[in-house]
């Protein structure tokens, strides 16, 4: 009897020891789950990292060849062969702006022109170094609607490369551009906006 009693005793304790070991096992099982659920988080998170990278030099490309964002090319075109759509009429109008630290005075001498497509058009702007030093500044195009961005080709631009001005100077920079007769024919107006940015000096 007494053999029994111990016996049923150690079958208590041995069923009562099992939960306790599956309830590790689970815990177990939970962490690596946590760990593999962390490690996919973080791939995740550098994969978006290095896509974010590389998403910027692919949008101003798009943003270049399709005009996306109003963003134009920033390298001469080809000087068009197209013959000039006599039938329709495209005004193009400029507005400037100067970033603050630059301490120019920048406008166009003609603030709207009026072209057909595939006309060769030039639009002189005029800068003015107001400060008492050499200042370098960068203009960064801009057109609207989006749309129009791509079919505004500029031959000559003084946004090409930085423009420097001497204290006081005065220059006048030539734009020569021509719109493209693939412009939808809906469009019929577009903004060409320049903004003068501060630049680094030639030779520092």
């Amino acid at each position: 009897m007494v053999c029994t009693v111990y016996v049923h005793r150690m079958a208590s304790l041995d069923q009562n020891k099992e939960p306790k070991d599956k309830e590790l096992t689970s815990k177990q099982q939970i962490d690596l789950k946590n760990k593999r659920l962390v490690k996919k988080l973080l791939w995740m998170v550098l994969g978006s990292l290095l896509f974010a990278f590389a998403l910027v030099p692919l949008y101003d490309v798009l943003c270049t060849l399709t005009g996306l964002n109003g963003k134009t090319s920033n390298t001469a075109a080809v000087l068009s062969k197209a013959k000039v759509d006599n039938t329709r009429w495209v005004n193009v109008q400029f507005i400037t702006s100067v970033m603050p630290g630059l301490g120019w005075n920048f406008y166009p001498k003609q603030s709207v022109v009026r072209v057909h497509p595939g006309q060769i058009e030039t639009v002189i702007f005029v800068a003015k170094n107001t400060t008492n030093e050499v200042v370098v500044g960068r203009a960064v195009p801009s057109i609207t609607p989006g749309i129009a961005a791509a079919n505004l080709k500029k031959i000559e631009c003084f946004c090409f490369v930085n423009q420097s001005l001497k204290a006081g100077e005065e220059k006048e920079m030539p734009l020569r551009f021509f719109v493209s007769p693939e412009l939808p024919k809906d469009v019929s107006d577009m903004t060409l906006s320049y903004s003068f940015f501060p630049a680094v000096k030639e030779g520092d």
